[in-house]
């Protein structure tokens, strides 16, 4: 630094800030590194399970409110319920399609028991999600064809019934797959 940086104490304060952010640097724990999937850019996240948990909790409200408002005979709440459920159960499934069911194909391939039981739960969670979609698309229009209301408790309770033992088994038996690879 020139004359005026020493006259005025530039050089003294820029030397100083420089030893402060070398020191507040090494001082701050750096992130972890990533732990991906092998051979995927999908990585581990610890708050993965609690956030596929916390929409279960929600999807399984938006079912409730959805069957109250029903009973209730509030045709506007009803569908108002299975189009916020809809658009819920959509981003759920992506979720566990991408995060969820591409990690674990790749951390349990050296892993036969496991990975067969990850791949038969995928495959049915296929077929459970077409179901629900279809569901949903039926009933997309209750609000304006009284004849699907003849149906409509009947499918939801069964609806119901599938969820229900779905989460149950998901949450006991596929996400304690879910591990960081080390």
């Amino acid at each position: 630094m020139g004359f005026w940086a020493r006259l005025f104490g530039l050089e003294q304060t820029a030397r100083q800030t420089a030893t402060s952010r070398e020191n507040s640097s090494s001082s701050r724990p750096h992130p972890a590194k990533p732990r991906y999937a092998p051979g995927t850019r999908i990585a581990y996240d610890d708050h993965l399970i609690a956030q596929l948990q916390a929409d279960h909790r929600k999807l399984l409200a938006l079912f409730t409110a959805t069957r109250n408002a029903f009973a209730a005979g509030d045709t506007a709440h009803t569908t108002e319920n299975l189009e916020h459920f809809k658009s819920e159960i959509q981003a759920h499934l992506l979720t566990e399609e991408i995060r969820l069911y591409v990690y674990l194909e790749n951390t349990l391939a050296g892993d036969e028991f496991n990975h067969t039981l990850m791949r038969n739960m995928h495959r049915e969670m296929a077929s459970i999600g077409h179901d629900v979609l279809g569901f949903l698309d039926k009933y997309s229009t209750l609000g304006k064809n009284p004849a699907l209301n003849t149906s409509f408790a009947a499918d939801l309770d069964h609806l119901g019934e599938v969820l229900v033992e779905r989460i149950q088994r998901e949450e006991s038996t596929l996400y304690p797959l879910y591990i960081s690879p080390t």
